[in-house]
């Protein structure tokens, strides 16, 4: 008797420790500290913004492309793997994001290889979130911004994993073999605590 209930109570424990170390690693991806982290690739770009909550208002265009909600720091590339994490940095203020949708599509042929959520967008500017209009108020009809961006952590399934490239290049539905090569400078910033920032160009 004993000995079955230590048999099942090691099971038990064993289940309850398998369930928390897979809880702890699904934390939001925007949200995952960066400190220590290798940088992949890093480069600039402008960026634009948006926030599709399948409201049907204001454009929106439904639900982000990898089933997650959208939020805060769920940003859209034209052609990296959806999942892909990293952060942007834009006149000193550094946002965490993570590659939840697809877009933009025809501004991407324009050079516009980033769409950030609006309250990241509006953190950045020094703006407000608008949830009425989904826009961002307070920076004067300003909509796209040039940061540099920095990734660390490439998503597992189709997509360039490199530099962005247009929308229309079809990259976005293809599998990336051969990623890039991660930078050979690693430098730090010692003004963001140890945390790598990207090189002055």
């Amino acid at each position: 008797m004993s000995a079955r209930f230590s048999l099942r109570s090691l099971a038990t424990l064993t289940a309850c420790c398998v369930g928390m170390l897979t809880c702890a690693s699904t934390a939001a991806h925007a949200d995952t500290p960066d400190k220590d982290r290798k940088i992949l690739l890093k480069g600039s770009t402008t960026a634009s913004y948006f926030w599709d909550d399948a409201s049907g208002r204001a454009g929106d265009t439904g639900l982000p492309a990898s089933g997650k909600p959208m939020q805060k720091g769920l940003a859209a590339s034209p052609s990296w793997p959806l999942m892909t994490e990293g952060y942007v940095v834009y006149k000193g203020k550094k946002a965490p994001f993570f590659v939840g949708d697809r877009g933009p599509g025809e501004p991407s042929n324009r050079g516009i290889m980033l769409d950030l959520d609006a309250k990241t967008f509006a953190e950045l500017t020094g703006g407000s979130f608008n949830s009425s209009t989904l826009g961002v108020d307070g920076v004067g009809g300003q909509g796209h911004i040039e940061v540099e961006y920095v990734i660390t952590k490439w998503g597992d399934g189709v997509g360039k994993k490199n530099h962005p490239v247009p929308f229309s290049t079809g990259a976005w539905s293809r599998r990336d073999r051969n990623p890039a090569p991660p930078p050979a400078d690693q430098e730090q910033d010692s003004q963001a605590g140890g945390i790598a920032v990207p090189a002055a160009r």
